[in-house]
């Protein structure tokens, strides 16, 4: 599929098909996420300019934003020395990438022996998701 020069330093051997995609918001250059690109869904990303996932627990691609309509747009991609990790650097459409309603899916930190939440909700993901989400 595609131009094989897109692909021909990444690794998508390593992990089952899969390279590990970090996601930072261009702009805060804050981490907002991670998933996880098979070939398809990177040459999808560069296609549409959408970011696109493959999920292990579905066994199939979905495109974030694809329910909520919080998109990410992509601005550029980078890969690490060995070829088996991606950043990928976006432009955020919504007030936030995580499902449970903040803006990053990083928003516990670990303070006196467990992890609490230290970010305020972004949105009310119930009202994005439904409540059964």
């Amino acid at each position: 599929m595609g131009d094989n020069r897109k692909t021909e330093f990444l690794d998508f051997g390593k992990q089952d098909g899969l390279i590990t995609a970090i996601v930072q918001d261009v702009g805060t250059r804050r981490v907002l996420m991670v998933g996880y690109m098979n070939r398809e869904a990177f040459e999808i990303t560069l296609s549409t300019g959408h970011v696109t996932f493959y999920s292990r627990s579905r066994q199939k691609l979905w495109t974030k934003g694809e329910s909520s309509g919080h998109f990410l747009l992509l601005r550029s991609v980078r890969t690490d020395c060995d070829g088996d990790a991606l950043l990928v650097e976006v432009q955020p459409l919504g007030p936030g990438v995580c499902h449970a309603g903040y803006e990053s899916c990083f928003y516990r930190t670990y303070q006196d022996g467990e992890f609490v939440a230290t970010d305020e909700k972004a949105y009310d993901p119930d009202a994005v998701y439904g409540a059964r989400h």
